[in-house]
């Protein structure tokens, strides 16, 4: 019986040596199982902790701009109260010296009237060039004083502006396109304006021509000589190439432009 005991305690003993080392490996592997967690929590941690530092840099970025906007536009409000207060005292006064004006400015109405009826009358029995356009920037000019659209001392401004121009048209030679009558209809035409000493006119459909004085009138009248139509083109050419001086045989005769006209 003995042996039989001794023999089953050797089993048992045998038995539980086959056990220990397999609880053994288990136990490890859960200790493994719970560093790598640990370590894949720690590195959750550190990339929260992380995120929440620029999320942190970035608030205190954006209440720093914010602050510095908020002093900008006080800054700005200040300046923009000073500019309308600036105003304000500006339109006061110019309130106070245009009803000044307006008593002086009464005086200047009939002496404006004058001047455009003189120019009115210079314009259309003067050189035929752009007739309809100058006459109707001086209309415009006596509408706004009828009107009071614009107050009599600018009128005379702009009569002041208007007779320069009027001025510059005597010694300018240079190219423009203008409507004109010819043979009873109204054409478009290239003129070449020298001065107010001579015109000439090529149309679209190739005719050639000058304007010529006949009585009190002026009229556009197409050239027929070759000579003078192969003049005409040459001196269109040479505008065209902005060649504003020198000596050119036309069909009124030599004409110089003067250097700088």
């Amino acid at each position: 019986m003995l042996e039989s005991f001794c023999r089953a305690g050797l089993a048992a003993v045998l038995a539980l040596g086959t056990l220990l080392p397999a609880a053994s490996v288990h136990g490890q592997d859960d200790l493994d199982a719970l560093a790598e967690e640990l370590v894949r929590l720690r590195g959750e941690v550190e990339s929260l902790n992380a995120e929440l530092n620029s999320a942190q840099e970035q608030h205190r970025a954006r209440m720093n701009s914010l602050a510095a906007q908020k002093g900008d536009l006080e800054a700005t409000r200040r300046r923009e109260d000073l500019r309308i207060r600036s105003l304000e005292e500006d339109l006061a006064d110019n309130r106070a010296r245009a009803e000044q004006a307006g008593i002086a400015g009464d005086a200047l109405v009939p002496v404006a009237e004058a001047a455009i009826a003189d120019l009115r009358a210079h314009i259309a029995d003067g050189f035929p060039f752009k007739l309809d356009e100058r006459l109707a920037a001086l209309d415009e000019i006596a509408n706004q004083l009828q009107s009071g659209s614009l107050a009599p001392p600018r009128v005379i401004n702009r009569l002041w502006s208007f007779y320069e121009d009027e001025l510059r048209l005597t010694r300018e030679n240079a190219l423009y396109s203008q409507i004109i009558p010819l043979d009873g209809e109204r054409v478009l035409a290239d003129v070449a304006k020298l001065g107010t000493v001579a015109m000439y006119f090529t149309t679209r459909d190739e005719r050639v021509g000058q304007v010529v004085r006949v009585g009190d009138d002026w009229r556009f009248t197409e050239l027929e000589s070759r000579e003078d139509r192969q003049r005409v083109e040459d001196l269109f050419d040479s505008l065209t190439k902005q060649i504003r001086t020198g000596y050119f045989e036309l069909p009124n005769g030599t004409i110089q432009l003067e250097p700088g006209a």
